[in-house]
């Protein structure tokens, strides 16, 4: 009874916690998105090419929350018979469509800034510095809800969010100087930089979600020091088709088929499949299926991925 009642203490504050994670990333997605309309409308008036360039980084930055906020609960649905891994693999479609739209934005800025470069037009001084403190404002208050939240979608929105502080403080800096100083040019230089600094992230962000799209190892895992972690386990001979990859940057899969000697009796094969199972827990892995075959016993799969018989 007391186990029970410990139990659903426990589950009543998880969701207590999911559902306030959720609220707040609610909130820094309608902030962000809200402003980025501003910043739209804001750029167009003062004809700063850096605050447009500025507003599709935040643009994908709202993409990017709302993603992560409506993933929050549909990401950790259980498997069913459609999708036996669950539907973690969903995230990546986001993160795709996130990257494609920052990267039109992106191609866009440019085919703006770069002829401005030879014929700069001089852009609303005193508005890009009303944006801008708003901007460090908006993006800040963002910040400050999404503190102290444990989990991998809000503090990447939260780097996110101080990126994007980060821009707007750029945007002040340059507001200031072109109000002392005239000195148009400094507008597309500076919408360039920002250009430049997405398409860095665009480029490693599509690298990595490449990568997990075609279910490369992730890089905190070697498989070769997971396969010596097996074969150390007693009575294990050798090891092979350990397969590992990811569902979507933070759930793991391993597979492995371990060859035993051939006299071990019931209790070696459970402790020979309850250590295979410790290591894969000490690696983080969230699915593991491991296979236990005995020395001289013919192995279907090295069979078929050696010779494949279709006709059998």
């Amino acid at each position: 009874m007391t186990h029970d009642h410990h139990h659903d203490h426990n589950h009543t504050h998880e969701h207590s916690h999911a559902h306030g994670a959720s609220g707040n990333l609610q909130t820094a997605f309608f902030l962000n998105l809200g402003f980025t309309i501003i910043e739209i409308i804001g750029g167009l008036w003062t004809g700063s090419l850096a605050i447009i360039s500025d507003a599709v980084h935040d643009l994908g930055d709202s993409l990017s929350l709302g993603v992560s906020w409506y993933l929050q609960h549909f990401a950790e649905r259980e498997g069913d018979t459609r999708y036996s891994y669950g539907y973690r693999r969903f995230s990546l479609l986001g993160a795709l469509l996130n990257l494609l739209v920052l990267l039109g934005g992106s191609v866009f800025v440019l085919y703006r800034a770069i002829p401005a470069l030879s014929n700069p037009t001089p852009p609303n001084a005193n508005g890009m510095l009303v944006l801008a403190l708003v901007g460090v404002a908006v993006n800040g208050a963002a910040v400050l809800r999404l503190r102290g939240e444990s989990g991998l979608n809000a503090r990447t929105a939260m780097l996110h969010l101080m990126e994007d502080a980060v821009g707007w403080v750029a945007v002040l800096i340059v507001s200031i100087i072109l109000l002392i100083w005239d000195i148009p040019i400094l507008d597309p230089i500076l919408s360039l930089g920002i250009t430049a600094w997405v398409l860095y992230n665009v480029y490693h962000a599509l690298r990595k979600t490449g990568q997990l799209f075609l279910q490369a190892v992730p890089d905190e895992i070697s498989i070769n020091e997971l396969e010596a972690e097996l074969r150390a386990i007693p009575s294990v001979q050798d090891v092979h088709h350990t397969h590992v990859w990811s569902l979507d940057g933070e759930q793991n899969v391993f597979t492995t088929h371990l060859v035993a000697d051939s006299s071990i009796g019931r209790q070696q094969m459970v402790d020979i499949k309850c250590d295979a199972r410790d290591i894969a827990q000490k690696h983080g892995f969230s699915h593991a299926t491991v296979e236990v075959e005995y020395v001289g016993e013919t192995c279907s799969m090295s069979r078929s991925a050696d010779r494949p018989n279709f006709g059998d």
